[in-house]
């Protein structure tokens, strides 16, 4: 497991993928996002999209399993404080294979919070032709090392 101490700036994380069903996007449109291009695929093709599509938030979440299953392996998880931008360029389609590369753009002191970092995070989910279906900028709340948390409050290591 990864600390604050342990992140650079630069630093990428890839994920294993997740093939995206129709039944699965239908569910999850059904349940959260319904809309006749996440949830029909006959009514889908008068929408503007012309066939059946996964919802944005869908997308989002499937990149967040990923990510929480990836590379980056943050001690004490995956902990967001805020998305600062958030962009679907294009749609995610059944059969998509979706797959994230985060890329560390900041790291910096999180001042009411000794033991903890702040990192800001480019989390760009592609598919299976490698073309950006959700590009994503997000900070975080890192665990830094115990004897460094201690420290940082003025008691001994």
């Amino acid at each position: 497991m990864r600390y604050f101490e342990n992140l650079m700036v630069g630093d990428k994380f890839n994920t294993g993928e997740h093939v995206m069903t129709a039944a699965e996007i239908i569910a999850f449109g059904k349940k959260f996002d319904p809309q006749a291009f996440h949830t029909d695929p006959v009514a889908a093709t008068g929408t503007p999209f012309g066939r059946l599509v996964a919802s944005g938030w869908h997308t989002a979440a499937v990149s967040m399993r990923l990510m929480v299953l990836g590379e980056m392996a943050l001690e004490g998880g995956v902990i967001g404080q805020g998305v600062e931008s958030l962009r679907w360029p294009r749609p995610v389609l059944p059969g998509d294979r979706l797959r994230v590369v985060s890329e560390i753009g900041e790291l910096r002191a999180a001042p009411a919070r000794p033991d903890r970092g702040l990192i800001k995070l480019r989390c760009r989910t592609s598919n299976q032709d490698g073309k950006v279906v959700q590009d994503m900028t997000a900070t975080l709340l890192v665990a830094r090392r115990p004897s460094f948390a201690k420290a940082a409050e003025g008691q001994p290591a």
